[in-house]
């Protein structure tokens, strides 16, 4: 679920979405993660939405996560923390020392909005300045606090270095605003992106691009190979974007176009693994991989060269 329903958000998410990971299936991930021990090597729990802070569970599986020793990195959408019921979730999260990763696609009000929705740039420059009175962003200080950057239109994102100078010299001179890192992000011609490029009559154009600016190099760095993305009833998947196109990792189940609640519902669990089947495991592709070896690349984390 979220707040939002951007128009470049490939998960669909919005306010009349209903799938939510329950505490019951966060206590059996919990425990297999219990169960794999601290030699298994799990360094980061990745929590994305929607927006996951919405999730009537969120602050209690922050703290297990965090009674674990395990680093836990929070998507917010940030206007999120402005909404009633929310307004202390910002203080919560830096006492948890949990790192934000925010989404901002734009410096600049007119191609925020355009993106996200009237005012979402005004609520998202307050919810930052909220960031930033908990301590996130601060020189000297431990909570980090980054920045994601996907296109307005359909191209690919530009130099993340340069971009990530403009983003902090405008914040900081029109708002007084900090953060530590700015991530650029290709959008995935998945879901509610696909949609806007089939529209316009833009999707084979948009694919062939990608194609064309793959860089064999970024296929070493691809975020796929050291993650593993778990949906809302606990089944597997090698990355939010195959989760997406209903692809779970066990070889040629489902694809692109079945139901997204059967494969959920019917594909095996991550408690159904052991650690090593995850582990050098095949990987499932398609085309919309382009989008992660594209240009510069793109993960989770921004730019991969």
């Amino acid at each position: 679920m979220c707040n939002l329903a951007c128009h470049h958000c490939h998960v669909e998410a919005g306010p009349k979405r209903t799938e939510v990971m329950t505490r019951g299936v966060m206590e059996r991930i919990l425990g297999w993660l219990d169960g794999a021990g601290s030699s298994a090597g799990f360094e980061v729990v990745d929590l994305t939405g929607g927006a996951p802070e919405m999730n009537p569970a969120f602050r209690w599986l922050v703290g297990e996560l965090r009674a674990r020793g395990l680093h836990v990195i929070d998507r917010c959408n940030l206007t999120i923390l402005l909404e009633p019921g929310y307004e202390d979730m910002a203080g919560f999260l830096a006492e948890h020392g949990v790192e934000v990763t925010a989404s901002l696609p734009c410096y600049l009000e007119d191609n925020v909005d355009k993106q996200r929705g009237s005012g979402v740039y005004e609520g998202s420059i307050e919810a930052l300045r909220v960031l930033n009175e908990a301590g996130y962003g601060a020189p000297g200080r431990d909570l980090r606090l980054d920045l994601v950057y996907n296109p307005v239109g359909y191209g690919l994102p530009p130099a993340q270095e340069r971009l990530e100078g403009d983003y902090k010299a405008y914040l900081l001179e029109h708002f007084g605003i900090r953060f530590n890192r700015l991530w650029t992000i290709t959008n995935m011609p998945i879901k509610r992106f696909e949609h806007a490029l089939r529209r316009d009559g833009a999707y084979e154009a948009y694919i062939g691009k990608l194609m064309g600016a793959h860089h064999s190099v970024n296929v070493e760095a691809v975020m796929c190979r050291s993650l593993v993305s778990v949906g809302w009833l606990g089944s597997v998947y090698d990355c939010d974007f195959n989760q997406m196109l209903q692809m779970p990792i066990e070889p040629d189940r489902y694809g692109a176009g079945a139901d997204e609640h059967e494969v959920e519902t019917e594909s095996r669990k991550l408690w159904d693994y052991s650690v090593d089947e995850l582990v050098g495991r095949s990987i499932r592709t398609g085309t919309h991989c382009f989008g992660c070896t594209a240009g510069a690349g793109s993960s989770c984390t921004g730019a991969l060269s």
